[in-house]
């Protein structure tokens, strides 16, 4: 029973996954679409020019940047609570089974195993949160 209930969850997060993807790339691509003032601020190239009036260019061009960056950081967030949530679900399952074992050396270290595995995947979903955070927070950054 506890199986096909993992194997309900991992489908369930992979049709999310599949899902999720797909319909991400075009609102990544629809952040960052290009306005006249981007073109020219860019130019040719190296070339910045400075407008006066509706801002500056660095703001213009920093602006679809920071789109995508929340959008990534909010679907990272989504994925860690979700992740989070089915890793609680695992522990109290696996605590259950635990429970309910009954002395049996079998199903005491399938409910050990299940307790673990979900602790080994809240580490995880921890340490990408904080690997994306570090990323995202260089890739922001100015180059000097």
């Amino acid at each position: 029973m506890f199986q096909n209930i993992r194997n309900t969850v991992v489908s369930l997060l992979s049709a999310i996954t599949l899902l999720a993807v797909p319909l991400a790339i075009p609102a990544l691509a629809a952040a960052d679409t290009p306005s006249i003032q981007n073109s020219v601020c860019t130019g040719a190239g190296t070339l910045q020019v400075n407008t006066t009036g509706s801002g500056d260019c660095t703001s213009q061009t920093t602006n679809g940047t920071n789109k995508i960056n929340s959008f990534i950081g909010t679907i990272i967030n989504v994925f860690t609570a979700i992740v989070g949530v089915v890793a609680v679900i695992m522990i109290v399952v696996g605590g259950f089974q635990y429970i309910t074992s009954g002395g049996d050396s079998g199903k005491i270290s399938t409910a050990k195993n299940t307790i673990i595995y979900a602790l080994i995947g809240l580490i995880f979903v921890a340490l990408a949160q904080v690997f994306v955070q570090f990323v995202l927070n260089k890739l922001t950054q100015p180059s000097t």
